[in-house]
């Protein structure tokens, strides 16, 4: 059988994930080294309290703001407004000199691109079908990591060639400023070209029914028990991915690596995951999903152990990276269409609501532990160990779901 062409709505929507990751990707690796300069110190642990709390607010908003925006013509004013405040907070980074104001305005950008990426997930149902959901969720994850190359290299190129002299703080300024642009460059086309198909009528006081139905809600899936078997095996693992991804460069960093050599391995697993995000599409199609998360669940496992006992020097967290690369974009990708699938369409925002609660963005119990536990023991390496717990009670759990996950 031919491949289908992508229709124009599934590009669009795959777009988006272009401009929101140039953000992630500072998030990740150049902003974690600029906050350690303002610490003027170690910055692990601050930096592991600011995303948990980040993802905290996460958690509260999003089962309301998600049972409001599945109502008729609301998810992509929702993702205007998210994206705008963020885009407003991401240009104020460039403002602090001090370590905690730079975090307060951090964890308001970090909110409104996390949540904005919750009401974009949910779109996902609304731009494709089931049978192309796996391709369609590889294939933003996929040209996000390439996409988002191109403004962080011009920013890489500013903050460590310094044009004409200028400042360390206004080669971040100005790294911010495109970003900014960026992200919202790229929002335009899914305000455009994607419609809202799935939704459930406008009610009136739609915060009093939003706070009232979440028990609701809450009794639905855990009725279901395919789908609150996946959501809880979810909330471990993923919850792990998403630590090793926020922290690895505040890790790296306390561990003395050049934060030069830190920045370029992750620009390397970009590139690494662009192809491997695809593939996972792929294989996921031909060999099932929850296989295919298995595998991803497997490689993190084999990652936090070489992290937390062998990553020593530059060269190992480059392999690291691309280690990171190869499982990345699929584990998450698959996960997201692996769920629109199990979800009902007509309240996919305010089920992604809770999808995110369960992990996804909502890192708090990996943050935590890592932040604790190098706190209380001040050896970053057993707090980076602690995280195996996560893959390994997920990976029990997602092997223990039955074949048939409602794929087709």
């Amino acid at each position: 059988m031919a491949k289908e062409k992508l229709t124009k709505a599934e590009k669009s929507w795959i777009v988006y994930d272009v401009g929101n990751s140039a953000l992630v990707l500072l998030a990740t690796s150049v902003i974690p080294i600029y906050f350690k300069s303002l610490a003027d110190g170690p910055s692990l642990v601050a930096w592991s309290y600011a995303e948990t709390v980040a993802s905290l607010v996460i958690a509260l908003l999003m089962p309301v703001l998600g049972s409001i925006a599945d109502m008729r013509g609301m998810k992509k004013k929702f993702v205007l407004a998210t994206v705008l405040m963020g885009v407003v907070a991401t240009v104020g980074m460039g403002l602090p000199t001090d370590p905690m104001p730079f975090l307060v305005v951090y964890v308001i950008s970090s909110v409104m691109l996390n949540t904005s990426i919750v009401f974009y997930d949910a779109l996902l149902v609304d731009a494709t079908t089931d049978e192309r959901m796996d391709e369609v969720s590889s294939q933003g994850y996929a040209w996000g990591y390439i996409g988002s190359c191109v403004p962080f290299i011009a920013c890489l190129g500013i903050i460590l060639g310094r044009p004409f002299g200028i400042s360390m703080r206004l080669a971040m300024q100005i790294s911010f400023i495109i970003t900014a642009a960026w992200w919202l460059v790229f929002t335009i086309p899914m305000m455009r070209n994607v419609e809202q198909t799935h939704y459930k009528p406008v009610e009136d006081h739609p915060i009093h029914k939003a706070v009232g139905g979440i028990g609701a809600t809450m009794k639905k899936i855990w009725a279901d028990r395919t789908l609150r078997n996946y959501m809880i095996a979810y909330f471990f693992y993923i919850d792990g991915v998403h630590t090793i991804i926020k922290l690895s460069t505040s890790y790296g960093s306390d561990l003395g690596i050049d934060g030069t050599q830190l920045v370029l391995a992750l620009l390397v697993t970009q590139f690494v995951a662009f192809p491997s995000a695809i593939a996972y599409g792929k294989l996921g199609r031909k060999f099932g999903t929850r296989q295919m998360i298995m595998v991803g669940i497997a490689g993190y496992s084999f990652i936090t152990l070489f992290a937390a006992f062998f990553l020593h020097s530059a060269a190992e967290f480059w392999f690291l990276a691309i280690m990171v690369g190869l499982f990345q974009g699929g584990i998450q990708a698959l996960s997201r269409s692996q769920f629109g699938k199990l979800c009902p369409k007509k309240h996919a925002n305010e089920y992604f609501g809770f999808f995110d609660i369960f992990g996804k963005y909502a890192a708090i119990m990996g943050t935590f532990i890592v932040g604790t536990m190098t706190a209380l023991t001040g050896n970053g390496s057993l707090g980076v160990f602690s995280i195996l717990v996560l893959f390994i009670i997920g990976f029990v759990i997602m092997a223990r779901l039955p074949q048939a996950t409602r794929e087709q």
